[in-house]
């Protein structure tokens, strides 16, 4: 699958450096790290994202029962290396029917994570509440990870995010119910840390939340 770069932010079409800018221009956001062109998940695909990323590639290890690997996303360009990542996983929701699952890692200001959980603005701080107790956790690369509750998100999912390894981490999941997932503390691996397992991740079909 052939694409171009993107705006992370709007998912619109981005400048290239060049004789005026030394950064990816977006005409609505300005500077940016681009988003490149999301491929059909593969093994190869993750290696790929994980030999480029600066951030985290967050999954599920192992995968929830009968939940695959079904997309990776990068925003960033071969000079600044990855700075943001998102990886889909979907399968069987807590409570029937169909769920998905997308893992965002990325620095302040890149925005991507706000993309996917469909709110205003670039990080999530100015919807969490983080004066009160934590939503959710998860076990990322080993620690005890607290994530809030994003308000403002569209109804159609749930989104929670905190802080991982001095990053953001996002969890955006569809249906709304299927939240539940977050309560039952996953365990989070960073793909860069995988080696040789990465090629026995589950691929299923691409996702289209990764590509919206």
């Amino acid at each position: 699958m052939r694409g171009e770069p993107s705006c992370p932010k709007c998912g619109g079409r981005v400048r290239a450096p060049g004789l005026f800018a030394d950064s990816w221009q977006c005409g609505t956001h300005g500077p940016v790290h681009p988003m490149q062109p999301v491929v059909p998940p593969s093994a190869e695909a993750l290696t790929v994202v994980v030999g480029r990323t600066k951030v985290p590639v967050w999954m599920p290890w192992p995968l929830p029962v009968g939940w695959l690997f079904t997309g990776v996303a990068l925003a960033g360009d071969d000079r600044s290396g990855g700075r943001a990542t998102a990886v889909a996983c979907s399968g069987p929701s807590p409570l029937g029917g169909p769920g998905e699952l997308l893992l965002i890692a990325e620095e302040l200001g890149v925005g991507l994570g706000s993309r996917y959980a469909g709110i205003v603005g670039p990080d999530p701080g100015p919807y969490l509440r983080v004066d009160r107790p934590p939503q959710a956790k998860v076990l990322a690369a080993g620690r005890p990870t607290p994530l809030w509750h994003v308000a403002g998100a569209p109804d159609d999912r749930a989104v929670f995010a905190g802080e991982a390894m001095g990053l953001w981490l996002w969890a955006v999941v569809w249906p709304e119910r299927c939240g539940l997932l977050l309560y039952d503390e996953l365990v989070l691996t960073d793909l860069r840390d995988a080696g040789s397992e990465i090629d026995l991740v589950p691929c299923g079909a691409l996702s289209p939340r990764i590509l919206s």
